[in-house]
């Protein structure tokens, strides 16, 4: 179990489904007192629609840590949190059915995650998503979820997996058409940021926290491989 004899466990998770549904992946992801990734786990879901993999990933990461410890779940799926947070009492008074009388969507999930929320400390926090600043640990739980939509294996830290890199079905934004009067940066070259924290460029090689990287057809990586793939 997680987070034994600690105050507090921090905590991210998150879903992904390419194609909504279409091929889908949970993740979730354990910080230590520095808001550090320290544990971490991954897993496929075949065909799911995004619901289903966030909620998945909520109920994977509520099993996998100690129930005496108070928890802080940080989302980037609002209908995952008003789920188990705002609509789930009235739910469970109404027989599982809505405010318009149906069946409530995702219900095994929901019901397993109200046992599981039972008798616990749970504090749960929105973070939006893709924010080049946004919160660390949901940006990693993001990937990982994402990572195992796409390639459709586990990981974590126990199976001694890498950190997970940038999602590789990220589209990046069409280039500029010549003469167009769009801005470009001397020697023609991509805008780059500092890595907050290392990662895999999609030529295979990784890059440390503080390099410089950019944005390249499938994520982030090396400048020159975005160049390279620009040119």
């Amino acid at each position: 179990m997680i987070g034994r004899m600690l105050e507090r466990v921090v905590a991210a998770c998150d879903g992904a489904s390419k194609g909504n549904p279409g091929p889908a992946g949970w993740a979730w992801v354990v910080a230590d007192a520095s808001e550090t990734p320290v544990r971490w786990e991954a897993g496929p879901l075949g065909r799911a629609t995004n619901n289903i993999a966030e909620l998945t990933a909520l109920e994977r990461l509520l099993v996998a840590t100690d129930p005496c410890v108070p928890l802080e779940v940080r989302m980037d799926s609002q209908y995952a949190m008003k789920a188990v947070t705002t609509w789930l009492p009235g739910w469970k008074r109404n027989g599982w059915k809505t405010a318009a009388g149906k069946p409530v969507a995702n219900q095994e999930l929901v019901v397993r995650i109200d046992e599981l929320l039972d008798g616990r400390s749970v504090d749960f926090r929105y973070v939006p998503a893709h924010q080049v600043d946004g919160d660390r640990l949901n940006d990693f739980a993001d990937r990982a979820a994402s990572q195992a939509a796409v390639v459709q294996e586990p990981a974590g830290s126990e199976l001694g997996s890498p950190e997970p890199p940038p999602a590789p079905d990220v589209p990046a934004k069409k280039a500029p058409r010549r003469g167009a009067g769009t801005a470009r940066k001397s020697g023609g070259s991509a805008r780059t940021i500092k890595a907050k924290f290392p990662g895999r460029c999609l030529c295979g090689r990784s890059y440390a926290a503080g390099e410089s990287i950019a944005k390249n057809d499938q994520g982030w990586g090396h400048p020159e491989c975005r160049t390279a793939a620009a040119g």
